[in-house]
């Protein structure tokens, strides 16, 4: 009698944890596995989770109507209104080694503890957003990777997908406990100078320009020098995202990426921001071999024996 209620109870308990599993599909081993690219809807569902970090990445571009441009920390913005519970991941700060160019790489050890003092650990579950442009979140996402870190994902359509849901903003700025952040870095998110110049000539590996077209035509140009990297094609930022600052599903994408077929591809901009967007729609797509040139245009200009074209391929 007693072994035949101990089986039932078993087999309850059993039948009990399966329905709590289907129940929460964002779960793998008792932790939220989340998806690259989450909704408005999404991160209001689970904005109290005792595990969520939400990050304002916002970096604010102001043209100085000469055709020049300056730049400055969406702190400010931020502090007058950002999602609940979300603290401040300053690009133009901790987040980027000190140097006469800005948005260069920190060290392992000098992210580890910036991204600790933002209250991210091991199991946490981040979301990235920004006021405006897509590209400061990717960037951090992009980061975050070349850390090791995978639980992380890209508000969809940023601050205003929020906004336009009427979802509450707020001015208190959070008290984040430090917590543990394991470095496993993945060096092979990261392309240097000399693996670009190499690849130039190397079939197997493609290289993607994600500035606008009418820069990687030399129809004008930010830099010195005019044009794209030789051999770089071109798929622009802006061609990923939709009129309301969506990013396309991916159905839509496909048809932007056709023909990259080789094992490797590295992507690059201006100064290593733009380019992880391409990157990270490429890790939507499924592409498992992506780089980002972090120095970018900013670094490639200065040899004059780096080669440039006007060209398309």
């Amino acid at each position: 009698m007693y072994l035949s209620r101990h089986f039932h109870f078993l087999l309850l308990l059993s039948l009990l944890t399966f329905i709590n599993a289907c129940s929460h599909p964002n779960r793998i081993n008792g932790k939220k596995n989340v998806e690259p690219l989450v909704s408005a809807q999404w991160l209001n569902a689970h904005l109290n989770d005792s595990d969520m970090i939400v990050l304002d990445t916002s970096v604010v571009i102001t043209s100085d109507g000469n055709g020049g441009f300056s730049q400055e920390s969406g702190r400010n913005q931020y502090i007058a209104g950002h999602i609940p519970t979300a603290g401040f991941a300053d690009l133009l700060g901790d987040l980027s080694a000190k140097s006469d160019n800005d948005y260069v790489m920190p060290e392992p050890q000098h992210f580890k503890q910036a991204i600790e003092k933002l209250g991210v650990g091991d199991d946490s579950v981040v979301v990235l957003y920004s006021a405006k442009n897509h590209v400061w979140a990717t960037r951090v996402w992009w980061m975050l990777k070349w850390a090791g870190f995978d639980n992380v994902a890209i508000l969809d359509g940023g601050l205003g997908a929020w906004k336009a849901e009427d979802f509450p903003l707020s001015i208190e700025i959070p008290k984040q406990v430090i917590k543990t952040f394991t470095l496993n870095l993945r060096p092979e998110l990261i392309a240097h100078q000399a693996e670009v110049l190499a690849s130039i000539e190397n079939n197997d590996v493609d290289i993607i320009d994600a500035m606008p077209s009418a820069h990687y035509q030399g129809q004008f140009s930010m830099y010195p020098r005019t044009g794209h990297i030789l051999s770089a094609s071109n798929v622009p930022t802006s061609d990923l995202i939709d009129e309301f600052g969506l990013f396309k599903p991916i159905e839509k994408l496909k048809s932007k990426f056709e023909g990259y077929t080789n094992n490797r591809v590295i992507t690059y901009c201006g100064g290593g921001v733009a380019a992880t967007s391409v990157a990270f729609n490429l890790y939507r797509l499924g592409y498992s071999d992506v780089a980002v040139y972090m120095g970018s245009l900013n670094e490639w200009i200065v040899n004059p024996n780096n080669p440039m074209t006007i060209k398309g391929n």
